[in-house]
């Protein structure tokens, strides 16, 4: 199953590498040409940012593989799945953030104290959804509990999105940028968020696929294809 968790974090990877010259050209500078938007592929922070976000779908996917897998879901395991998710929520709130400041300042704004804020409310935001929906695993089936956490990521993502592209709209028409960045930032994140919450439902139609194909591999009586048990 780990194979199928792969592919999906692979899928989602070449995603977001296809989409990102496509939407910088459309979104942020649409005077800039084809192969300057693609220049975005020789800068470090790009790649970096591509393997936070495909490092946290492969997190998210721990407790999905363990229960097509019919294996106990422990602790350790739930942990990376609650961190990402976390994450993603803290993402959505930084970029959400960026565009309300960029909509409301604009280009008067000094010093980089709208970004701090933004990091700030976003690294809150991760710590309380860890707390909560850790929380609420006492009393959810923790499968459940990831599909809600997916749930609420999705919605998340319509909301800020919701908030990014008229902001960005805006700053467009503004003559202080060809593009707001900031705004460009919540585009960004809402964007990537929306695509990552369609990783374990992905993941899940390839475990079916699996199983059909080999209805017998996970019957045997071994101590990794045991019945799930709730371990926490």
């Amino acid at each position: 199953m780990k194979k199928w968790a792969l592919i999906v974090a692979g899928l989602y990877f070449l995603i977001l590498a296809a989409l990102s010259a496509p939407v910088i050209f459309a979104a942020a500078f649409p005077q800039a040409s084809w192969t300057e938007a693609a220049e975005v592929y020789g800068l470090w922070p790009y790649w970096l940012w591509l393997v936070i976000m495909v490092t946290s779908q492969f997190a998210l996917l721990t407790v999905p593989v363990r229960v097509a897998s019919r294996r106990p879901i422990t602790r350790n395991a739930l942990w990376p799945t609650l961190l990402a998710g976390g994450f993603m929520m803290g993402g959505l709130v930084l970029g959400g953030v960026c565009c309300i400041y960029e909509f409301v300042v604009r280009d008067k704004g000094r010093g980089n104290w709208g970004a701090w804020v933004a990091l700030a409310l976003g690294a809150l935001t991760w710590c309380v959804w860890v707390v909560v929906v850790s929380r609420m695993n006492k009393s959810v089936n923790t499968s459940d509990l990831v599909t809600c956490q997916c749930r609420w990521l999705f919605k998340g993502s319509i909301l800020e999105l919701l908030i990014a592209v008229p902001t960005h709209i805006v700053a467009r028409y503004r003559g202080y940028c060809c593009a707001g960045m900031m705004t460009f930032v919540g585009l960004t994140m809402g964007m990537s968020v929306m695509l990552f919450a369609f990783g374990p439902a992905l993941f899940f139609l390839f475990a079916e696929r699996w199983k059909r194909l080999h209805p017998d591999g996970l019957d045997r009586e071994t101590p990794e294809n045991q019945p799930q048990r709730k371990s926490i």
